[in-house]
């Protein structure tokens, strides 16, 4: 039941840009798996080997961690409508740094230039492999709409409050590993 692939076909990229969720699992060598939903719009894809996502600021920065200590990511879509499906991508993750060249021109590029408030970073995935398999254990649901809250948040913290925030939560990882990310890297409009 289960398909492998090179790299991302032209239904494989019409299925990802359908979905409204989507699943990120890293890992070092050693620790803590983390795996954790994305949603509100964040995943791009660059080309047949490449995606990436707009991550924005959240409790803990793990997969930022783990592309630091292994850099291996996996970036899993289910179908919760229409016919059954979840794809895999899997390969190598980099950090592109907020303010950085990447960062600057995907932005412009690939989300119209538009930084929400609270952004913290994008994740790149070079992909080795994508993998399709059934889903047909996944159940059915009906999409309503984005929460509101994470953007809430952020406005409530305010770009002062978040740079704080990161510096207290984002610069190491649960297990204690060094995120890469530093107070002289927290620039751009939405700190």
């Amino acid at each position: 039941m289960a398909r492998q692939f090179p790299y991302l076909e032209p239904s494989h990229r019409e299925f990802i840009q359908r979905q409204r969720l989507f699943f990120t699992a890293s890992a070092a060598p050693t620790g803590h798996v983390n795996l954790s939903p994305k949603g509100l719009d964040a995943l791009r894809v660059l080309s047949e080997k490449a995606v990436v996502y707009l991550d924005l600021t959240g409790s803990g920065n793990e997969t930022a961690a783990h592309a630091l200590a292994d850099g291996r990511l996996t970036l899993m879509f289910c179908a919760f409508e229409g016919p059954p499906l979840i794809l895999r991508l899997y390969g190598r993750s980099r950090i592109l740094r907020r303010g950085g060249p990447e960062y600057t021109r995907l932005l412009a590029s690939d989300f119209g230039g538009v930084e929400p408030l609270g952004a913290r970073q994008m994740v790149q995935l070079d992909i080795e492999l994508v993998q399709t398999s059934c889903g047909y254990g996944v159940p059915l649901f009906a999409y309503t709409g984005e929460r509101p809250t994470l953007i809430k948040w952020a406005e409530a913290k305010g770009p002062e409050g978040l740079k704080t925030y990161r510096r207290q939560k984002n610069t190491r990882s649960l297990d204690g590993l060094p995120t890469g990310f530093s107070e002289d890297e927290d620039t751009g409009p939405s700190a």
